[in-house]
């Protein structure tokens, strides 16, 4: 029987690698379930020219038309994890602009869709990856200071660790009491306290820049 368990326990190993215990994967690298998709002048879930699409297990985000995927669930306290690289494709109005992309999060449950929703970005720009973007009058404090509400206000992040065009990067979104962290690469680049919204939902957005997601992981924190 003893090589039998040997042989049992070899093969669940993997599995349990890929998946950490308390980890849950947002996209599960198949297809957009637990996702929903909103591209501006469209209807909820209408993507004709497939600006979302799972390509390889990669999520492929076209960029040829503003909008996000969005999650149906909301969350609170979490440690987010999302892995992206560039595509090389850039679209009006966009073209000659810095390729640009951003996770938005604590997006309240009955807030509008639209291009942008009410919430919290993590800037994915070339050369800004990591700053803070108030979006639909959210405030946030850093440093001491609150910003003045707006429809969209940045609040830069205070050190550079991306990675160059055509490698992937990690960037790490920490919510946990009242404490927002912005992780680039492992390397802590923005912190803000006492946010105006602290749960909702979370986006990943397109807006003009092609884009490859590979992980999109969260770890719901206590």
């Amino acid at each position: 029987m003893r090589p039998i368990v040997i042989l049992f326990l070899s093969l669940i190993a993997p599995l349990a690698k890929a998946t950490p215990p308390g980890k849950q994967l947002l996209f599960n690298g198949k297809n957009l379930t637990g996702w929903y998709v909103f591209l501006e002048k469209r209807q909820k879930n209408e993507d004709p020219a497939q600006v979302f699409t799972v390509e390889d297990g990669l999520l492929h985000v076209s960029g040829k038309e503003f909008g996000y995927i969005c999650t149906e669930k909301i969350y609170r306290n979490y440690h987010l994890t999302v892995e992206f690289k560039w595509g090389a494709n850039r679209y009006p109005p966009r073209e000659n602009a810095k390729r640009d992309n951003g996770i938005m999060y604590h997006i309240p449950v009955h807030t509008e869709d639209r291009v942008w929703p009410v919430g919290i970005e993590c800037q994915i720009q070339e050369g800004d990856v990591g700053d803070f973007w108030l979006v639909g009058g959210t405030t946030i404090e850093v440093d001491g200071k609150r910003n003045q509400p707006g429809p969209w206000v940045r609040m830069a992040k205070k050190r550079d660790a991306e990675k160059p065009f055509g490698e992937w990067n990690r960037v790490e979104v920490i919510s946990k009491d009242g404490t927002c962290t912005h992780i680039v690469n492992g390397v802590t680049v923005a912190t803000g306290i006492n946010p105006s919204v602290s749960e909702g939902k979370i986006l990943l957005q397109t807006e003009g820049a092609e884009t490859y997601f590979r992980k999109v992981e969260l770890e719901e924190l206590k």
